[in-house]
């Protein structure tokens, strides 16, 4: 029996101490997949398709206009797309894509690549 607990024991702790970076790389996964084409490998918003795009996707490392967007305008821009917060058409809805927490982790994958958080400044 006390094997079968330090089992467990250490597959929880496994398990806790692997999530975030789990939730990070999945989120850098999601954001290549899913942003990329538009917002460019870097998050410089000159991606692949931009060429046919009559408004250039937002420059994601550009932390002064990054840090005027909330994370709740994050999160509804990638849920409901451009047009949920008055933006381009253009950026697509991922709702029925991406779980909301995939979402949120997506909000934290922008943040670190604007090296930002919202600012009332």
């Amino acid at each position: 029996m006390n094997k079968y607990l330090l089992m467990m024991l250490l597959a929880i702790t496994s398990m806790c101490l692997h999530s975030p970076a789990v939730n990070a790389e999945s989120a850098k996964d999601n954001y290549r997949t899913y942003c990329m084409q538009c917002h460019g490998m870097t998050g410089l918003g000159m991606g692949v398709n931009i060429q046919d795009m009559s408004v250039q996707p937002r420059d994601h490392t550009d932390a002064k206009a990054m840090g005027t967007r909330t994370d709740v305008e994050l999160f509804k821009v990638i849920k409901e797309g451009g047009l949920a917060i008055s933006k381009s058409s253009l950026m697509p809805p991922w709702a029925d894509t991406l779980t909301d927490q995939e979402i949120h982790d997506l909000v934290k994958h922008l943040r670190t690549l604007c090296n930002c958080e919202y600012s009332t400044k």
